[in-house]
């Protein structure tokens, strides 16, 4: 395994990060595709044998049974002061008012709720989930800042949102001598290619690390076009993000699967290697529901695309709508 500062920090990360999404009780939330306590265990294991010390989760994430297991489980494999443990805050934990956002008093309730799922004391990364465009900015940077200094998170970040939005956040804290956001996770991927006109190059000028979600497409990447699966069938916020470029993205997905039959690897490890040598990328977040999945991950760190594999992928990419920000 290979390591990397995320951003501009001293924090080390490994080049992978697994995304605990797929590990939570299929009763609770809104995803039934997700695997129980027992079905995850082995997953994390494995991540930490490989070498994988970067987790992360979000409270929203199964009804927050996501960060039970993932808390239970770090606590039985590793000591904690061995990973980096990432979750995240905005989306709805309660019906009723304050029950989601970013407010003050919801930040406050939530990292305490997290940790107390989590069972630690603190989280490496605390992360807006979203963009609360009801709560000022001001409001939210300055809590999140309370939170670092309350020793409850090292350091705080963000997830898909607007450019503009991102700088404004860092230039707030920045203003008033709060904490800024270290990281970006962000939607990218052989399909989906918009970061790359302004958040990208905003990263890399200010030293922003990037973890990306879904860097194989919700695995549409990894099979072929027609073929199905549970969560593709159930998974609705999935629907709403290819349904506009069909026919580009099948194409793209032709081309890995040649490359990939070139190659004789996993298309997995195609898709995977190619935002790897995206150069503002720190570590992708990678889901895994088979334990192939973590070592096709793990051998795309060696799998080096040429610069004629690359344009082959790249070539048959359109503009897409703007997807991803709710």
């Amino acid at each position: 395994m290979d390591y990397i500062k995320l951003g501009s920090t001293g924090l080390e990360v490994s080049r992978l990060c697994l995304g605990c999404m797929s590990y939570g009780e299929p009763d609770r939330g809104g995803h039934a595709w997700t695997l129980t306590e027992n079905e995850s265990r082995p997953f994390i294991k494995k991540a930490l044998e490989l070498g994988i010390n970067f987790f992360d989760t979000a409270n929203v994430y199964s009804d927050g049974s996501s960060e039970e297991i993932v808390g239970r489980a770090l606590r039985d494999f590793t000591n904690r002061d061995d990973v980096v443990l990432a979750t995240k805050v905005h989306g709805r934990m309660r019906q009723g008012a304050n029950g989601a956002g970013l407010s003050r008093k919801a930040i406050m309730s939530e990292i305490d709720n997290s940790l107390k799922r989590l069972g630690t004391d603190y989280v490496d990364l605390y992360q807006i989930h979203r963009w609360d465009y009801e709560t000022p900015i001001e409001e939210t940077m300055e809590a999140l800042h309370d939170v670092v200094k309350a020793g409850k998170a090292r350091y705080i970040g963000a997830s898909s949102m607007y450019a503009w939005q991102f700088l404004k956040a860092n230039h707030i804290a920045e203003k008033n001598g709060w904490t800024r956001f270290v990281s970006m996770q962000n939607y990218l991927n052989l399909l989906y290619r918009e970061e790359e006109r302004e958040m990208l190059p905003l990263c890399k000028e200010e030293g922003i690390g990037v973890i990306p979600w879904s860097p194989m497409a919700r695995g549409r990447l990894t099979r072929d076009w027609e073929e199905t699966s549970t969560r593709k069938e159930t998974d609705e916020f999935g629907k709403t993000l290819y349904s506009h470029t069909e026919e580009a993205d099948r194409q793209v997905v032709e081309r890995v699967k040649a490359i990939a039959e070139k190659r004789g690897v996993p298309r997995a490890q195609v898709a995977l290697a190619w935002v790897l040598q995206k150069e503002t990328v720190t570590a992708p977040i990678i889901g895994a529901t088979k334990l192939h999945h973590l070592e096709d991950a793990v051998a795309a760190l060696s799998l080096k695309l040429t610069q004629e594999e690359i344009a082959n992928l790249e070539e048959p990419y359109i503009p897409h709508p703007v997807l991803g920000f709710k």
